[in-house]
């Protein structure tokens, strides 16, 4: 059954919601030639487009993966592609007429069918410094695949701690949801921001560093023994998990703003 004709048969009593979730369920599951099952409906159920780990595929299947989630959403988020295949994506991308966008010293890729709309929420993305870019860009393209608007600002690390302050009083002036944060080295700028501004933080430890805490694991621990309350943590280098739960809170906020003025307008209306 179609999603149409799911929602007519349980409008007509025809079928129970329990079996109207069971088929939906199963409608939102598209499977690609016996080696992919793609959750097309997740945008509809929790607002996170699908994304493609595109580092450990061959590019045929990434392009077929891509070709067949483009068939039931608008947008897909294909991240981490090997340096090889990332010209014949783009390439790919041109053949099908897919519009695309990328990232600054990203190999992670935003293709979609139609404009994507900032109707979402706003979303600010910090750097430590010009190590941390590649993945706040990542970050960046999962907020934007959400609808948000994203305020970047880049290397503005603790070494030079004086460089923050005019970015965070910028993002306040913009009333910026959520902040991401990615620092490598110490970690220390996700703690930083935490402590001035009345905003959720969302740290991304960078896999930048060396010596006894190398490869974003002093970051890592920095982050997570922070004092500073208010700021949540994300895996070393996992700016799409950053990005998605930025782009959620900012997005729900937005919702209930929307729901607000309905619903007053709907007041004034009936007072009338």
């Amino acid at each position: 059954m179609e999603i149409q004709e799911i929602l007519e048969s349980l409008k007509a009593d025809k079928i129970s919601i329990y079996e109207a979730k069971k088929l939906l369920a199963i409608y939102s599951i598209e499977e690609v030639e016996n080696f992919a099952k793609i959750d097309t409906n997740r945008r509809k159920r929790k607002g996170i487009p699908e994304v493609i780990f595109a580092e450990t595929k061959k590019i045929d299947e990434i392009k077929k993966i891509t070709e067949k989630t483009l068939e039931k959403t608008n947008a897909v988020v294909v991240s981490r592609i090997r340096k090889n295949d990332y010209k014949e994506i783009l390439e790919f991308a041109k053949k099908l007429k897919i519009k695309t966008k990328t990232g600054k010293n990203s190999s992670s890729l935003l293709l979609f069918r139609k404009p994507i709309r900032a109707s979402g929420g706003k979303v600010g993305i910090i750097t430590a410094g010009t190590s941390d870019i590649g993945v706040a860009e990542e970050a960046r393209l999962m907020c934007e695949a959400m609808n948000c608007k994203c305020i970047t600002e880049y290397d503005v690390g603790v070494a030079g701690i004086q460089r923050s302050f005019p970015v965070l009083k910028e993002m306040v002036r913009e009333d910026v949801d959520c902040i991401i944060v990615a620092a490598g080295m110490e970690g220390a700028l996700a703690t930083l921001v935490s402590t001035v501004v009345d905003i959720p933080v969302i740290g991304i430890p960078i896999s930048v560093g060396y010596g006894y805490g190398e490869k974003g694991i002093a970051a890592l621990a920095s982050m997570l023994q922070s004092c500073s309350l208010g700021l949540s943590v994300v895996n070393i280098d996992n700016g799409i998990a950053a990005g998605g739960i930025a782009a959620n809170i900012a997005n729900r906020r937005t919702k209930k703003e929307k729901q607000q003025k309905l619903q007053n307008k709907k007041q004034n209306t009936s007072r009338k």
